[in-house]
This record gives structure tokens, C-alpha cells and sequence, in this order.
């Protein structure tokens, strides 16, 4: 991926929080993560959440949103994949798109994997190189 673009994976770990939780905790726990999300992504950056009820893409399409973002200038892209608990509502309203991988709820280590082939197979697909179907 780094033939095709400059990438930098930024963790920021999960609050400590019990594992049973009010939903006014819940909230809190999500707001100090949200915050420190946040604080990582540079003002000038496009946000892309990962949301179960953001919007479901093809890879085609995937690399056709890429490609017209990099045509009209947004050249920092932050993909945004939430803890445990979800993400926070500051970072949703950040968001400039809500993508959807699926309904499922996955794990946000194998969500990166999945984020990060299909950001691969974007670029391949965006300068007509080979990849699998």
C-alpha cells in the first residue's frame, strides 16, 4: 500500500471501562475516546467513519469516491474505525462520510485488515493494475 500513498496507522487504545455499563457511562467512555481520536486527525484531513449504518460500496466505488476525492484536492484521507463501545458522537459529526462494510459487528483488528485491502485493491483498480476478483 505504501507504493501508492503515504499511510500512517494510528492506534488509540480503548478506554479502561467495566464490563457492565450504564448507557450515561457508556457515553462517557465513548466522549474520552472521541476525544482522543480526534485529537490525531489534522483539521485539513477528509474523515470517513466506519459505521454499520454508514453507507455500502463496491470496491469500484470504493476507488471511484477515492479517485474524486484526490481529483478535487483531499489528499489527507482518516479512515475511522470505532472501539468496543462504537464511536463518539463528536467523531460521527466530524465524519464527511459514513462507509459500511457490512451489518455485522466486527472486530476492529480484522475491520483494519479489511479496510486496508480494500484501500489496496482501490489504488490498483484507480491506475488499471491487475487484481483478484
Amino acid at each position: 500500500l505504501r507504493t501508492y500513498a503515504n499511510v500512517k496507522l494510528i492506534e488509540v487504545p480503548d478506554e479502561k471501562a467495566p464490563e457492565t455499563l450504564s448507557d450515561a457511562e457508556m457515553e462517557a467512555v465513548k466522549d474520552k475516546e472521541g476525544e482522543r481520536i480526534l485529537a490525531k486527525i489534522p483539521a485539513d484531513t477528509y474523515v470517513i467513519t466506519l459505521e454499520i449504518e454508514g453507507k455500502q460500496l463496491s470496491s469500484e466505488q470504493l476507488a471511484s469516491q477515492l479517485d474524486q476525492l484526490a481529483t478535487h484536492g483531499k489528499s489527507k484521507i482518516a479512515f475511522v474505525i470505532g472501539g468496543s463501545l462504537g464511536l463518539a458522537e463528536a467523531v460521527l459529526k466530524r465524519s464527511d462520510f459514513a462507509l459500511s462494510f457490512s451489518k455485522m459487528t466486527l472486530p476492529h483488528q480484522l475491520m483494519r485488515l479489511v479496510l486496508l485491502e480494500q484501500v489496496y485493491r482501490a489504488f490498483r483498480i484507480n491506475r488499471n493494475e491487475p487484481y483478484h476478483k
